[in-house]
């Protein structure tokens, strides 16, 4: 099947950055999103992207604008009604991400693939929710999507092989890695970077080294261009420990307890860049 019209559900950090991607490539997206201020912030971020990409002449100003041409904007779930590939990026929920593919699968045609943009949700949970759990799948790209190469595509246990081969095409023609993974707690990726992270925020905690040395011996000794303390406050802490949480309790091992620090620094309101403070001031 060849994904023609996209629609991307929400328009947040990632959701702005997914919609960027497809219009790049030629795709007509719409992005959505429960109130208009979400869709200006994001459409805003889409533009400096692309303004950055010009200025550096990786893009030119005529593609520029056609890619701004191919992206609409809209608080009605409606403007999704075409599309042959859903993508949602909502919050990082359950609930939330099961409501968003259930109402998707009300509106959009029977082909449709419904794609989840979660980080560490299970993809075989969010299908049983819905009347086409052959046609769900995970596309997990990674931030900021318009210049990071990864998708992980993952299969839940529902997921149709014919669905699968379709999202790995459609990454392909995104100029994308996608690699194909198995449903499990924190996919690869998270499975991974997350305990990481985690082991960063214990290490600061016990007063081992500053955010700064910790950050400093992971890039210079690790060759990691970004330190995992920094690393954190790109992602977001509030992501960070719902990922955590995630891993904690489905997989039952007490090596995943998230780090009490990074639990009262989400209750403290410090998130990172996005709230301006996180392990560092911006």
């Amino acid at each position: 099947m060849e994904i023609k019209q996209v629609a991307v559900i929400g328009a947040g950090t990632m959701g702005n950055g997914i919609a960027q991607t497809f219009a790049q490539a030629g795709c007509p997206v719409a992005m959505v999103d429960i109130a208009p201020e979400p869709l200006q912030r994001g459409l805003a971020t889409i533009e400096r992207s692309l303004a950055k990409l010009v200025e550096k002449g990786r893009l030119s100003a005529a593609d520029r604008e056609a890619t701004l041409a191919r992206i609409r904007t809209s608080t009605s779930l409606d403007a999704a009604a075409g599309a042959d590939l859903a993508v949602e990026a909502v919050f990082e929920n359950v609930a939330v991400k099961k409501e968003a593919l259930q109402k998707l699968d009300a509106i959009l045609p029977s082909h449709a693939i419904l794609a989840s943009n979660t980080s560490s949700i299970s993809i075989t949970v969010l299908a049983a929710a819905v009347r086409r759990p052959a046609q769900v799948i995970g596309m997990h790209f990674m931030n900021p999507v318009p210049l990071m190469q990864l998708v992980e595509v993952i299969r839940g246990l529902q997921t149709a092989d014919e669905t699968a081969a379709t999202v790995m095409e459609t990454v392909k023609g995104l100029g994308k890695t996608p690699v194909l993974v198995h449903d499990a707690p924190g996919f690869v990726a998270n499975r991974i970077l997350m305990p990481m992270i985690n082991e960063a925020v214990y290490t600061l905690m016990e007063g081992v080294a500053t955010a700064e040395a910790i950050d400093t011996v992971m890039k210079l000794g690790m060759n990691h261009p970004m330190g995992p303390l920094a690393l954190a406050d790109l992602i977001g802490l509030d992501v960070c420990l719902a990922i955590m949480e995630v891993l904690h309790r489905d997989l039952g091992d007490d090596k995943y307890r998230p780090c009490p620090l990074l639990r009262q620094m989400v209750a403290a309101g410090y998130l990172g860049r996005k709230s301006g403070r996180g392990f560092y001031t911006y």
